[in-house]
């Protein structure tokens, strides 16, 4: 007999479930990639009877409805998100985490059901819910504002008001969500001005990347009088503002003084960090010297203090020494790391998001030992990051790690066992695309959330300023023509002040949208030509031509070096783009010298320093006219990449091949090439349209047949604008 696992979910209608933020993604293994089919089951929770026509939608696009038995069937990947909804409940979210039977209990809500966050008190103070929203401040943002809100609908004064919009602020720094925080940090201040409170703000301008806003803020709390106790503070934050605007001189002065406060007041921990900024800075400035000894302060500091502070400034010091090749000397101090960071897991859980997990140090250890061409001692600090990655579901550092170790083997000569770990690499590659997919589902949703519930606040808060001016209306009838007035205009400057931030909200969230839709699609690479590539030196090495096989992967290795070094901008520069196509149409050519010649022309008239372009925009239209025009014609073919000035402020770049042409090419292929070619220039074109929406028509691309009569030969004209 079968048995199922069933997860029961109860939900009211007045709680929003919120358990998606934070929650760890499950892995996707090789066996789990693809989908299946769920069953599940929805059903009231008290009576157990079956609820008809509940809405399931799934990542994949695909949709179910339960049918009279309560009972529905979709397709699903293990880590997609379901969404149930129906009008009798609360949308419920729920994440896939095997391919068990679903079974959801709902409660209706009921008339005079009190809501969950009132079920223990029926009338909870305004200290109480704040006291609440900070319980959850770092594990549920939805849950936290709700209480929030709470709290804004029993504030009775100006001074608890500006408490709650600060909490508020507090939350939304924790979430990133920094321009949101800095409009409810000003909000607070405008109920009633605290230094603690300006100083959190000048930190909020910061993180927002308003930095002239934060060092003017910076400046007036050094002035302030009463803000003494946090001038140590004031100084850091004023360095960091600095450190970030590459203004390292005056981040050394700022953080000195803020050293030397600190040192006066005995702020143990505030001197460690300071020794420590100071010798970024000095590092960042080119004086390694300086740099050298405030590292060596702030490591001799941190161990006196803890062993998770001792361990944060090893690795620092340990990265500097990385950057100025002192191997040696990193790699001790990350050993030393290594041991008490396990030390710390006994107690503590490290998020994947640290600079001290053992995977990201045992690969940079591996890293080292690469550096220095110490292949066989850098394998086994790779395969233990693997393996670390692995358990602690890190797919970034998993895919690096594989990576790096398919180099190293590589570089040793083992060139069967770099083979298998670049194709692992490659498997790590399409599970993190996934991962970042549902991501950006799961963020979309938490974006959505974030802003009702802020909407939500600054109507309870407008709401709020009206009541008190109908109750000083009706105080002062002789005032009543000029409160009315008032309040209109304040309600007016409310609404704008609404409109315009959920505007600049809305924007930073598509932008955002953008940028994680482009990271992913540049996290596809396609596998085509890094296989066949690696197969050609399979065929090289088993006809004995080593030096072949050995060029070709040199030059294969340079590529793809600068391929995923590359892989992180939306647009590099043009001669960059030019040298990378140069090297892979070299590549091809080397495969292929009985199929065609290749000629690339740059007019001398372009100023190419002006353009930039997105990296490996052109690669695919040459592999496309390299394997599937020329590559099948009987004579020697020839590709033609010509570069030539359009207008003052525009450039073409011309692929000109005179193969088979397209429609004889698409006969010749099989389901699995027009499958892989389609998902290749359907990637090609949703950049082009991104980058187009974001970058106002930056590019155009056209494909046509070079000969209209007999449909022979391709050409693509791809139009770059200057930016």
């Amino acid at each position: 007999m079968i048995h199922f696992k069933h997860i029961s979910l109860i939900v009211f209608l007045v709680v929003c479930p919120m358990f998606l933020m934070g929650q760890t993604q499950p892995q996707v293994t090789a066996e789990t990639k693809n989908s299946f089919i769920i069953k599940g089951f929805v059903r009231e929770s008290e009576t157990y009877i079956p609820l008809k026509n509940v809405n399931i939608h799934g990542n994949l696009g695909s949709y179910a409805a339960s049918n009279l038995a309560g009972e529905f069937k979709i397709e699903v990947r293990i880590g997609d998100e379901l969404i149930i909804s129906h009008k009798d409940f609360e949308t419920i979210y729920y994440t896939v985490t095997s391919d068990d039977d679903l079974t959801i209990d709902v409660r209706p809500a009921e008339g005079n059901q009190p809501s969950a966050l009132n079920a223990n008190k029926q009338s909870p103070s305004f200290s109480s819910l704040l006291d609440s929203a900070l319980v959850y401040k770092n594990t549920s943002a939805e849950k936290s504002i709700q209480f929030i809100t709470q709290s804004i609908s029993k504030s009775n004064s100006t001074a608890q008001n500006a408490r709650a919009f600060e909490v508020l602020a507090d939350v939304y720094t924790h979430w990133k969500q920094y321009d949101l925080a800095v409009s409810n940090y000003r909000i607070s201040l405008n109920s009633n001005k605290k230094s603690s409170v300006e100083l959190k703000l000048a930190k909020g301008y910061y993180f927002n990347k308003n930095y002239q806003e934060s060092i003017a803020l910076y400046q007036h709390l050094i002035k302030e009088k009463g803000t003494t106790s946090d001038r140590a503070e004031v100084y850091e934050g004023l360095g960091d503002v600095f450190s970030k605007t590459k203004q390292h001189q005056k981040a050394i002065t700022a953080y000195q003084l803020g050293l030397t406060i600190a040192k006066k007041q005995l702020i143990t921990t505030k001197v460690t960090d300071l020794n420590s900024k100071i010798a970024e800075a000095y590092n960042a400035s080119g004086a390694i010297n300086e740099a050298g000894n405030y590292y060596k302060n702030a490591l001799n500091l941190a161990t006196k203090e803890n062993k998770q502070r001792a361990i944060k400034e090893k690795i620092k010091v340990a990265d500097f020494n990385s950057a100025n090749r002192a191997y040696k000397v990193e790699i001790k101090l990350r050993k030393e790391s290594l041991q008490d960071i396990q030390d710390i897991e006994a107690d503590t859980i490290i998020d994947n998001a640290s600079d001290y997990t053992l995977q990201k140090q045992n690969y940079k250890i591996g890293n080292a030992y690469y550096l220095q061409q110490k292949y066989e001692a850098a394998i086994p600090y790779l395969q233990r990051s693997i393996v670390e990655a692995d358990k602690r579901e890190d797919l970034v550092v998993e895919k690096d790690a594989k990576r790096k170790l398919s180099e190293v083997y590589r570089d040793a000569g083992d060139f069967e066992k770099a083979l298998k770990a670049y194709e692992e690499y490659t498997q790590s590659v399409e599970k993190l695309y996934l991962k970042k997919e549902q991501q950006i589902t799961q963020a979309s949703r938490f974006s959505r959330n974030i802003a009702a519930q802020q909407n939500r606040i600054e109507s309870l808060e407008s709401d709020r300023e009206l009541s008190e001016s109908k109750y000083h209306l009706n105080q002062e009838q002789n005032k009543l023509q000029t409160l009315i007035i008032y309040s209109l205009i304040g309600g007016v400057l409310l609404l704008l002040l609404a409109a315009y931030v959920m505007y600049k909200f809305i924007k930073q969230q598509k932008l955002a949208n953008n940028l994680l839709a482009l990271k992913s699609l540049r996290s596809q690479m396609n596998p085509h030509f890094i296989f066949n590539a690696l197969n050609s030196v399979n065929s090289f090495i088993a006809t004995n031509d080593e030096r072949a096989a050995n060029k070709y992967l040199s030059d294969f290795s340079k590529l793809m070096r600068a391929v995923l070094e590359n892989s992180e901008e939306n647009f590099i520069p043009l001669t960059k783009e030019i040298e990378l196509i140069e090297l892979y149409t070299k590549l091809e050519h080397f495969r292929f010298k009985d199929k065609f010649e290749y000629v690339i022309e740059i007019d001398k008239n372009i100023e190419i320093l002006d353009y930039n372009i997105p990296p490996m925009l052109l690669q695919p239209y040459i592999e496309n006219a390299v394997w599937h025009g020329l590559r099948y014609k009987k004579e020697k073919g020839e590709l033609r990449i010509a570069i030539y000035k359009k207008t003052a402020n525009a450039i073409t770049i011309s692929i000109t091949d005179n193969g088979i042409g397209r429609d004889k090419s698409k006969a010749l292929k099989t389901d699995n090439q027009k499958k892989q070619n389609s998902k290749g220039m359907g990637n090609i074109k949703k950049r082009v349209s991104i980058l187009n929406a974001m970058y106002k028509d930056t590019l155009d691309v056209s494909i046509s047949d070079l000969n209209m009569e007999d449909g022979t030969g391709t050409q693509v004209l791809v139009t770059l604008k200057k930016h």
